[in-house]
């Protein structure tokens, strides 16, 4: 996600209004004016250097190691618990996390925030996100649960709305009206028993998953305009993460043979890695070049799922898969120029 950069004044505008614009007096409203006045922190950004096709090519790496993570925690299956496979997922992501901080020069002093309940907050809500994603893998085919993920834009559209009082554009409620129709093209076939096995499960966790996460990127977009960086956030986020996957080792944990263990580290990696390629791709490439690409997620889950799992894609997906992928494209917020 690219870092946006405002002006303390934009900042006081957006977080601070007083109740039916009345005039505050008193010595605590004029405290709390000084206080939301202050200048707020700017975390550095990474300089752009224009170069289109190696943003294009770091996006499409990104996609790809997303969907590989989404392949070694469907291979794991049942035989490592959920929580033992969070845990490893953002335990070894800390290295390549670490190692890219370090890299840009913001370790360890880029660790340091003036807001850790905004980032606790937005941690437990990607770690629940995290925990369900993983379960919707294991239950659906990689491509269903990968498809899911993609209503958190639509998501996130409402959740803005009403929660950071974004306008809602006819453009983004067209997006949000496909991406409910993918949804009610999806489900019904679960929800009525039509799907084999824990299908529906698959389907009610893979929606619990989109809103989770569309939530957490609220509060990500919050401490963003607070001058929060990307590195930060994401380092913060893998290590609560792995502290919750951590907190399920009394509930048994898993020796898992040496396939297994590769398959743990390979999801840490894989993860950490594509943070990094999608952080890195915004830094050659305008995020509107990049955003066609981020959809080559759901074609590599396809391929993927069919490669390593023998799973073909059935009718509701082929039906809700343009809905809810159209809807998502529709739904993003603009881009910035």
């Amino acid at each position: 996600m690219p870092v946006v950069h405002i002006s303390a004044t934009a900042q006081v505008k957006t977080f601070w209004r007083e109740p039916d614009d009345t005039v505050c007096r008193g010595a605590h409203c004029r405290a709390r004016k000084a206080i939301v006045s202050m200048p707020l922190p700017q975390a550095p950004a990474l300089p752009f250097s224009p170069n289109e096709a190696l943003g294009v090519t770091l996006r499409i790496l990104s996609t790809l190691a997303f969907a590989l993570m989404g392949v070694c925690v469907k291979a794991l299956g049942d035989a490592v618990p959920l929580g033992q496979v969070v845990f490893f997922r953002s335990a070894i992501a800390l290295l390549p996390l670490g190692l890219y901080m370090w890299w840009r020069g913001d370790w360890p002093h880029g660790l340091r925030t003036a807001r850790p309940f905004g980032h606790i907050w937005r941690c437990l809500m990607g770690a629940a996100a995290m925990f369900t994603s993983f379960a919707t893998i294991r239950l659906l085919p990689l491509a269903e649960a990968t498809m899911l993920s993609y209503l958190a834009p639509v998501m996130l559209a409402v959740l803005a709305w009403a929660l950071l009082k974004e306008h809602m554009t006819a453009r983004r409620i067209v997006g949000v009206a496909l991406g409910l129709a993918g949804a009610a093209a999806f489900c019904l076939p679960a929800f009525s028993g039509a799907l084999p096995d824990a299908g529906g499960l698959g389907v009610f966790l893979g929606l619990l998953t989109a809103a989770l996460t569309a939530g957490a990127m609220v509060q990500v977009r919050r401490l963003t305009l607070l001058g929060e960086g990307a590195g930060t956030i994401a380092f913060y986020f893998a290590v609560v993460c792995a502290l919750c996957g951590l907190s399920t080792l009394p509930w048994g944990w898993a020796w898992p043979s040496t396939v297994g263990l590769m398959l743990l580290i390979a999801t840490g990696l894989a993860g950490g890695l594509a943070h990094i390629f999608m952080t890195l791709s915004f830094r050659h490439a305008d995020a509107s070049a990049l955003a066609p690409f981020e959809y080559l997620s759901v074609l590599w889950a396809m391929t993927l799922g069919f490669l390593f799992f023998a799973e073909v894609p059935g009718l509701a997906f082929l039906l809700a898969g343009p809905l809810v992928l159209m809807g998502a494209a529709i739904a993003r917020p603009p881009t910035a120029k």
